[in-house]
């Protein structure tokens, strides 16, 4: 410990106590206060801070059951709880001390005391009262960074009619446990809908665990679910909790739930029935409380009819169904998202701010969108970085041209699997085969992209 650091504080009502504990503790520490009533324990704490309190167990004269100590380590805590109080107390009081302790006292101190005993006790009180307030401020610093993250439909940006009813139901349903199903295209933004739920939920304290169900392998489905134990399969070094354990008491969004085969469905079906998981290569159940939102841009009601999704999982999963519109659907949103997107890129890549000309704005609420907001989202990124103008024009813009795309798909059938192997195999050769930018391109996530490609045979 340095020497003239911290600040502490002694009660006791013993005057030989308090000038002994005075002239040996100045030599350590920068300041020592002492008081011999403990009613003044209040006006202390309210208008100063210590990094240390020492606490004699009793007051009255002849008391011996602590139970003024007691009282008073209350009173503390209830004042600053994380002040760290070690007690003073006579030998035949170790046995109320320990229970002190239990109760939220750090340590305590015979009388007499020996002095290295003392300093030892000091040093290992300061040390841990600086830990709280290193923890205590690195809360407060997250907590206010979530507050900023989290306000309401933050970075979900929409004035249109249509984003206005998305946001009413969200606000009705959010503050319920119901099951909500988000449906919409790729890119519409489902998982900031289900970030928003959980944000204006009870559970907003709790977790929010993200699945990509479709990313989800079948071998590896129950074990990323629901957990498994050590030995469950070869790879199965310790046991690990699954994703239900891991959110439960918070938010478990199931993003691309349409695209789980019959089987894993039924298995879903049943944790959702039973509320409880069981890991894989165990026979104990395990209770799990967890509020679930699921989304896909699938046509789901038609996979139902199709037998391709089980209606009863459906009628489990969507209480409430949000429809997300596509953003061709809302193109008085995109001069909002524009600025919000130019705003970001331009401090993120330290660009001079950039404004977008009205003939820019016009070709962009022109194009069709097929990638929605992420695409807007990307193609704005772009531009900041390739542009070297403050002004942001129409060439900045590439997008293909709508009468070749329409004569094209003039001339193909309308079986949606041939559609969307032509699209991809025309974005991959577009980017010459670089994933990331086809995938970009088509509004998917590289994962998505990498089952398509097996999908098809690509």
């Amino acid at each position: 410990m340095n020497k003239k650091t911290g600040k502490i504080l002694i009660i006791d009502d013993d005057e030989d106590i308090l000038q002994a504990a005075r002239l040996f503790l100045k030599q350590h520490v920068a300041q020592v206060h002492t008081h011999r009533n403990p009613e003044s324990i209040p006006m202390l704490l309210k208008n100063d801070t210590y990094d240390v309190i020492f606490l004699d167990m009793n007051f009255a004269k002849g008391a011996t059951s602590g139970q003024e100590g007691f009282l008073w380590l209350d009173k503390i805590h209830e004042i600053d709880p994380s002040a760290v109080v070690v007690l003073i107390t006579a030998f035949g009081d170790v046995e109320l001390a320990v229970r002190a302790i239990k109760e939220g006292a750090t340590d305590f101190v015979l009388k007499p005391w020996q002095n290295e005993k003392l300093l030892a006790t000091l040093s290992v009180a300061m040390n841990l009262r600086q830990t709280r307030i290193e923890a205590y401020n690195l809360r407060s610093r997250q907590k206010q960074l979530s507050a900023d993250l989290d306000q309401p439909f933050h970075d979900f940006i929409g004035r249109s009619g249509a984003m206005q009813k998305v946001f009413d139901i969200i606000q009705k349903v959010a503050k319920t446990d119901v099951n909500i199903l988000i449906l919409g295209e790729n890119g519409t933004g489902k998982e900031l809908v289900a970030r928003e739920l959980h944000r204006q939920s009870p559970r907003a304290e709790e977790v929010f665990i993200s699945v990509d169900m479709g990313a989800v392998s079948e071998t590896l489905f129950e074990s990323e679910l629901f957990g498994h134990v050590k030995g469950a399969f070869t790879d199965a070094r310790e046991d690990r909790a699954g994703r239900f354990e891991i959110a439960s008491g918070g938010t478990l969004f199931l993003d691309e739930i349409g695209n789980l085969p019959l089987p894993l469905q039924a298995k879903l079906l049943t944790v959702l029935e039973n509320r409880q998981v069981t890991r894989l290569g165990s026979n104990r159940p395990v209770t799990i409380d967890v509020r679930l939102v699921c989304a896909t841009n699938r046509p789901i009601h038609e996979m139902v009819s199709q037998n391709k999704f089980r209606q009863d999982l459906l009628y489990r999963i969507n209480t409430v169904e949000i429809h997300l519109p596509p953003l061709r659907e809302r193109t008085e949103d995109i001069p909002l998202l524009v600025d919000h997107f130019l705003t970001i890129y331009c401090k993120k890549y330290n660009k001079p701010v950039k404004r977008i000309t009205a003939a820019t704005l016009k070709k962009l609420e022109k194009y069709r969108w097929p990638g929605n907001v992420r695409e807007l989202q990307h193609a704005i990124e772009r531009a900041v970085i390739m542009s070297e103008s403050k002004v942001l024009n129409p060439s900045d813009f590439f997008f293909p041209s709508p009468e070749i795309k329409e004569e094209k798909l003039a001339l193909e059938n309308y079986n949606l699997e041939e559609a969307e192997r032509a699209l991809i195999r025309k974005a991959l050769s577009k980017h010459g085969g670089n994933i990331s930018n086809a995938a970009r391109e088509l509004g998917l996530t590289r994962t998505a992209l990498y089952r398509r490609l097996e999908k098809y045979g690509l």
